[in-house]
């Protein structure tokens, strides 16, 4: 996907969502994406929030969150995501909603998937995580 962004974007900036207690470190995930893609920002969005889209609450949070992660002026013009919830993300920035591969077709794997098996999808990882995990997590 960010390959896939990067081509269409003047500029594009990837967030890392991370927390304390994950398997695979926030920081390690994130300066895994800024090698793997140097033409891009990275930006770890460290936070304890709970995901309950329901709440109006946490919504502001989160939004309040990601608006002072932003790294410039303007922006986000355009939110990309295989997730359902970036059309909601995208109308709270006032940008387009970018739904890419929802279905996996293309990619037929998620962060999840991973995280919840992820010997049965190293194929999927690129080399530097495919390393790490194997080291650490198998």
């Amino acid at each position: 996907m960010i390959d896939w962004a990067a081509q269409r974007c003047e500029r594009l900036v990837v967030f890392v969502n991370t927390r304390d207690g994950e398997v695979v470190p926030g920081e390690l995930r994130t300066a895994w994406l800024a090698e793997l893609h140097p033409d891009v920002r990275v930006v770890e969005v460290r936070h304890d929030l709970p995901t309950d889209w329901s709440d109006e609450e946490l919504w502001a949070r989160w939004m309040a969150l990601f608006r002072e992660r932003w790294p410039y002026e303007d922006g986000p013009h355009a939110v990309l995501s295989s997730d359902a919830y970036v059309e909601e993300i995208a109308r709270r920035f006032g940008a387009e909603p970018i739904v890419v591969d929802a279905d996996r077709s293309t990619v037929p794997v998620s962060a999840t998937m991973v995280r919840e098996a992820p010997a049965e999808h190293l194929d999927f990882l690129a080399p530097p995580v495919r390393e790490w995990v194997e080291a650490n997590w198998l």
